[in-house]
């Protein structure tokens, strides 16, 4: 049985793209089993079409991520989770309008600490602009916290820790492509499903390599 609705969207694209990622991570058999154990069966060989209507419910996305831990457990459904993540920016959101100039030559020679201060929160804009999901980034010194007001990884959802790997490793992939490849710590430090008041994922400005 499909979960009850959250009236919150995100657009069918980000949606599909996740999915595709996921079928590539654990095969077409694999996919399938997560999609009917998430009560999401009529997405087997249908996936959202590939545009920006705000369309796929954020209670959707959630029993995505509760059926990768339900089959692989918490620690193999957190690396399909962050794997999926990290191709989902990969594949779909390094072509959106606010990171556009991201690619671009002048982008690239700017310092390190610019290029985070610029891309962040050209990667937060993208969800604000075309999702339901409400996101903001805070410079804290040595470190940024990105924030999650609304979040579509855990609605309804709860849990004794944070449970938001998908978001951890689209920042790690986004963090990697704005700084021309360099890893950075990102650590999930609140969760709303674990009963604190917004998800906050905490970023180092030092990168690990």
């Amino acid at each position: 049985m499909p979960p009850e609705k959250s009236g919150f969207y995100y657009p069918n694209k980000f949606a599909r793209i996740t999915i595709e990622a996921l079928e590539e991570v654990m095969g077409k058999n694999g996919l399938n089993a997560i999609l009917n154990l998430a009560g999401l069966s009529e997405l087997i060989n249908n996936y959202p079409p590939d545009n920006l209507d705000k369309q796929f419910d954020f209670a959707y996305f959630t029993a995505l991520c509760v059926a990768l831990e339900d089959m692989y457990g918490p620690r193999g459904g957190r690396g399909l989770a962050l794997r999926a993540g990290r191709a989902t920016f990969a594949d779909a959101l390094r072509g959106f309008g606010a990171l556009a100039g991201v690619g671009d030559l002048a982008f690239k020679v700017l310092p390190m600490a610019a290029k985070l201060k610029i891309g962040l929160p050209a990667m937060a804009n993208i969800f604000t602009q075309f999702s339901d999901q409400i996101s903001n980034v805070h410079d804290e010194g040595d470190k940024y916290t990105y924030t999650l007001e609304r979040c579509p990884m855990c609605w309804n959802r709860k849990a004794d820790r944070p449970v938001c790997y998908v978001g951890q490793g689209l920042l790690q992939e986004g963090l990697r492509w704005v700084s021309g490849g360099h890893e950075f710590k990102v650590d999930l430090a609140t969760c709303i499903a674990k009963g604190d008041d917004i998800g906050r994922f905490i970023i180092y400005k030092d990168p690990l390599d």
